[in-house]
């Protein structure tokens, strides 16, 4: 490969477009100021910009980079350049904000390069953040509840209802609203989401189930014998259609427990991932309830406890 058909694969895609058909290569893209006066980058096109000026976007909803996928992105880059500039906003004449491609970024980076293509556009904190949250949903392998949080993200920070929330990224309300359900389900069921260790087809049938002591239940099935999706949906429609309906309590309905009690029986439910009873009297007396569906439950339990 000679040098001018490397360095206009270097400079990406437009640059490739631009050279056909044409004795001497053109580019879209502008060169880096090398007048420290006069900043060169302009709005709207693809300029080559420092990446010693580039912070890292505060509103990223990604937390994990796949390693073996950056090292491989870097030697491509490399070889080829990058050919998918970045989208930056500028903060000052000589500092500019990631908007999306930190994947594209860390790489450029690992493959030693000094300037880095990039769209710069004006953008608020809020417009940062959801074109942070939309280009990541769309174009990044996000695990299931990465995407829940970026939709519920977008929801609370960008002021969305979910039929604009689908509208933004392309995707039906159902989808969005199976997405937002992953949220409130067990912690331990959501890091097994997150960790690959169950799939979104396991969760959507736990989350028909509206016990979470038995969502923690079959859970755990899933994790110490490998069933299926199909194997859990079955299981879950069994215990949906062997479950009686409530009895009819004559009984006095009981006190409503206080916001301090509410607060330590959520938070021990969400440690043991299990629905926890505490009852306190007006004396202060009183005890605590850890219900467990299993011997294995149990022991999972116990070992929190470090019984």
């Amino acid at each position: 490969m000679s040098v001018e058909k490397k360095k206009a694969l270097g400079k990406g895609l437009s640059a490739l477009l631009d050279s056909a058909g044409s004795t001497k290569p053109q580019s879209n893209y502008n060169s880096p100021e090398t007048d420290g006066n006069k900043p060169s980058a302009n709005l709207g096109s693809v300029n080559e910009i420092r990446i010693a000026e580039i912070e890292i976007n505060p509103y990223q909803p990604r937390t994990d980079f796949d390693e073996q996928a950056l090292i491989e992105l870097a030697e491509s880059i490399k070889v080829q350049g990058l050919i998918q500039p970045i989208t930056v906003r500028r903060v000052n004449s000589h500092s500019y904000q990631l908007i999306s491609g930190e994947r594209r970024l860390r790489a450029s980076k690992r493959a030693g390069l000094v300037t880095i293509p990039a769209y710069i556009r004006t953008a608020n904190d809020q417009q940062m953040l959801e074109m942070a949250l939309i280009e990541n949903i769309q174009r990044e392998n996000l695990n299931a509840m990465e995407v829940a949080l970026s939709f519920q993200r977008m929801l609370d920070e960008c002021d969305l209802r979910q039929e604009e929330l689908g509208e933004r990224v392309s995707k039906s309300r159902s989808t969005v609203n199976n997405y937002l359900r992953l949220l409130k389900l067990p912690p331990s069921i959501q890091a097994s989401i997150r960790d690959g260790d169950i799939s979104m087809g396991h969760a959507r049938a736990l989350i028909t189930i509206a016990d979470p002591i038995k969502q923690v239940h079959l859970h755990q099935q899933i994790l110490q014998h490998g069933l299926s999706v199909r194997k859990i949906e079955e299981m879950v429609r069994a215990l949906q259609h062997n479950e009686e309906p409530a009895k009819k309590d004559d009984r006095k309905p009981a006190k409503t427990p206080s916001y301090q009690i509410q607060k330590i029986q959520d938070d021990l439910a969400s440690k043991f991932s299990t629905k926890v009873k505490l009852k306190v009297s007006d004396k202060g007396t009183g005890s605590i309830e850890i219900p467990f569906m299993s011997e294995d439950d149990l022991s999972r339990i116990l070992q929190m406890l470090d019984w």
